[in-house]
């Protein structure tokens, strides 16, 4: 999983669905946002400055090494094990969502690296056919992080009544996370 679907998992775990849908929501601007820069050429600055995507990928490697041991450690808590978390607003669910997909370097990377191959001069407006593409892939993205964020309610929802399943959880996901670390 990736920052945006940790941060939706968190905050449907946390608040519930419907915060995680206002979450989505801010994430699905951050996609549009990173579309536009890509299709209009201004997200260039992660091909042209190289190291500044490396940083951002050695942040979120550590950033999982960090859950892999927050989940592994004795006395650790799992991702789907249920806290107490203060109340945020809709706004703020909304600005966390949209801050966290525009510092994930990935979206980007992808819309400039990716949508491109698919474009074809011959066909007519580029930049219509980067928006159309683009599009694509974000309803394709919100379908899916909308599945997981009406999901994770559900799995903490068990989980919390059923706690060697939490256990068990707990050591699956940090194993899980300590290894997506190491491949980074």
């Amino acid at each position: 999983p990736g920052p945006n679907m940790m941060y939706l998992v968190s905050r449907s775990i946390g608040q519930g669905r419907r915060a995680g849908l206002i979450s989505l929501s801010g994430t699905f601007v951050g996609f549009v946002v990173y579309m536009t820069m890509a299709n209009l050429g201004l997200a260039a600055v992660f091909v042209l400055v190289p190291w500044l995507y490396i940083g951002f990928k050695a942040a979120g490697a550590a950033y999982l090494a960090y859950l892999a041991w927050q989940a592994l450690k004795p006395g650790g808590r799992g991702l789907f094990e249920p806290r107490d978390l203060p109340r945020d607003s809709g706004l703020r669910l909304f600005r966390m969502g949209l801050i966290t997909n525009l510092l994930n370097p990935k979206a980007a990377i992808m819309y400039l690296s990716l949508i491109p191959q698919f474009i074809n001069p011959a066909r007519g407006h580029l930049v219509l056919q980067g928006f159309t593409l683009g599009g694509i892939q974000v309803t394709v993205s919100m379908a899916v992080n909308a599945s997981i964020v009406l999901a994770a309610g559900t799995v903490a929802g068990v989980i919390s009544h059923r706690p060697a399943w939490a256990t068990w959880q707990r050591r699956i996901t940090g194993t899980m996370l300590g290894a997506r670390s190491e491949e980074r």
